[in-house]
């Protein structure tokens, strides 16, 4: 799976990525999920809301969707944006600035799997929607997010997923590697960026065996909760 140049680390080929797509990233994702993944991130927030977490992360934070639904919607919250890509993270920070949340919401831009801005034990909640199937190495980025929470502390991870049935499985291919490659192309000039989409998606674990990946990290209680027939998967897991 390598989009750019093969020389190129995972790593380095998703920053350069979003950051070709970040001034278009916003409205297309939104067409290309017919919004349902505005739903998807509401179930996120409520999921931490009901934690009652004051200090959140949210790792590969983008252009600050998640962020700023949490800062307007969970009480005396402060939240850390963490991102990989520093234009996905301009784009934030304009939208952060505009709904007056940069008291609430910190972004720094910074790499999953090596959090050295986060001291240990010190997060109450952590999110991630859309983002762990971009890590080089799945499990050294959940390590990373383990070792900021403190006991208790609660990990929620959004994450698209392979659907079962096999006739929904078909369509979401069909449209996952015809039609969004196409869009994606018109609007946003970068074609390579939503090939690499679908495809990241078909390599991710499938929710199983990437609950077993939490678990083995050091995780209880660990919990899924299938969205729209199975196009992705919400992680409820706790520290």
């Amino acid at each position: 799976m390598k989009p750019y140049n093969e020389e190129q680390s995972k790593k380095e080929q998703v920053e350069e990525m979003f950051d070709n797509i970040a001034p278009t990233y916003d409205r297309l994702n939104h067409i290309l999920s017919l919004n349902i993944d505005k739903a998807w991130r509401r179930r996120v927030m409520r999921i931490v809301r009901r934690s009652k977490a004051h200090r959140i992360m949210d790792v590969a934070t983008g252009t600050g969707d998640l962020a700023i639904a949490m800062a307007k919607r969970v009480d005396r919250t402060q939240i850390l944006g963490i991102d990989l890509s520093e234009e996905m993270l301009a784009v934030a920070r304009q939208k952060i600035q505009k709904q007056g949340l940069e008291e609430r919401i910190m972004l720094e831009k910074g790499d999953a799997e090596n959090l050295t801005m986060v001291a240990t034990e010190s997060i109450d909640a952590a999110t991630v929607a859309f983002g762990v199937r971009n890590f080089e190495n799945i499990e050294r980025g959940l390590q990373e997010i383990y070792r900021t929470l403190r006991a208790g502390g609660k990990l929620v991870v959004l994450e698209f997923s392979m659907p079962k049935n096999r006739f929904i499985r078909w369509v979401y291919s069909q449209y996952a590697h015809r039609l969004l490659p196409r869009i994606g192309a018109m609007i946003s000039k970068d074609s390579r960026a939503y090939t690499y989409l679908p495809d990241s998606v078909e390599e991710f674990p499938a929710p199983e065996r990437f609950a077993e990946i939490l678990r083995g990290v050091g995780f209880s209680s660990v919990r899924l909760r299938r969205q729209s027939f199975g196009i992705a998967y919400i992680y409820d897991a706790t520290k």
